[in-house]
């Protein structure tokens, strides 16, 4: 009997080492390359989580930030939020036939992106308006979902909740299993990713935080205004993380210019160490190439900020595997 049990002992002991083993290998970014950008991610989480680190970070201050366009997902041809607009002109034109004759809707209606942009901020209003407002918040992400589970990318004719990038939805579950709380920060429209965010990114719609229209209450509902209420881009992104999160992130991702105050400010943590982190897309074949010169994304004071400063950039090109998930089931 000794002698069974001692088999099963060192079973046990086998079996225990083994599971072991395979969690200290297990790799948290599979969809990363091995290199200098993944090494610093993971050195930096390591040395934030590690108790005996000079750098330690309790959980309750351990926040991340991320952009959405062009960090989470693609932004390109142009902002997915702007397909959506343009789908609802078109879908409320029948009932407005003399948008067809009327800027800016016209521009949208046609095509010409030129005469939507000569329309400027007042013509854009309008736009947002008549596709954003005027509505209860029920109605809206009823609308967005609906929009989401049908409506598909021009070039990669997939679903626009499909184009989000692999390593990093791989990069912010990592974190929270580390102990950090993930946030969006987005110039997007609060309203249009809360609908999603949570099943997408495994983010809850009050750790997002973006542009944002006015409301008021009447009767039980909150009904949306054609007001502008916050503007959550370039210095709009540090004081949406005062209001909404009330101190300043240990860590941050973008994409463009427009987040670099929001990398800026994490940067000036004058408590902890922090990192920052921008996407640049370099993979022309199997996403976009773009920095300095677009109208959607564009990266050029931050891009050169980020190699002064020693912030790590993302060479989409030879930093990932892959860029979509649905590229893994291929």
């Amino acid at each position: 009997m000794k002698q069974i049990y001692k088999i099963l002992a060192t079973f046990t002991m086998v079996i225990l080492f083994s599971t072991l083993s395979i969690a200290q290998t297990t790799d948290p970014l599979p969809s990363w390359n091995e290199g200098k950008t993944k090494a610093s991610i993971i050195n930096f989480v390591k040395d934030v989580t590690t108790k005996e680190s000079a750098h330690f970070v309790a959980e309750d201050d351990r926040i991340a930030t991320f952009d959405n366009d062009g960090t989470l997902w693609s932004e390109h041809p142009m902002y997915f939020q702007l397909f959506f607009l343009i789908d609802r002109i078109k879908a409320l034109t029948p009932k407005f036939p003399e948008w067809k004759e009327k800027q800016p809707f016209k521009g949208v209606l046609e095509g010409d992106i030129e005469a939507v942009k000569k329309s400027g901020k007042k013509g854009l209003m309008k736009l947002l308006a008549v596709t954003h407002t005027g509505m209860s918040e029920d109605q809206f992400t009823k609308t967005v979902k609906e929009w989401m589970a049908t409506a598909k990318h021009p070039r990669f004719d997939r679903h626009y909740d499909e184009l989000v990038f692999q390593p990093m939805i791989e990069l912010l579950s990592y974190l929270r299993a580390n102990g950090f709380t993930t946030f969006i920060v987005s110039g997007g429209g609060i309203d249009f990713m809360r609908p999603w965010a949570s099943r997408v990114y495994g983010i809850p719609p009050y750790q997002i935080i973006g542009t944002s229209v006015k409301v008021k209450y009447e009767n039980g509902i909150n009904m949306r205004l054609p007001k502008l209420q916050h503007y959550d881009d370039k210095a709009g992104k540090p004081v949406g993380i005062h209001y909404h999160i009330g101190k300043h992130p240990i860590a941050a991702f973008g994409n463009s210019d427009g987040d670099f105050q929001m990398l800026e400010y994490t940067d000036a943590n004058p408590k902890h160490k922090t990192f920052q982190l921008y996407v640049h897309h370099t993979d022309a074949k199997r996403e976009y190439a773009y920095d300095r010169k677009t109208l959607f994304g564009k990266l050029d004071k931050g891009l050169d900020y980020a190699r002064e400063h020693n912030w790590t950039i993302v060479d989409m090109k030879n930093d990932w595997k892959v860029i979509y998930p649905y590229e893994l089931k291929q």
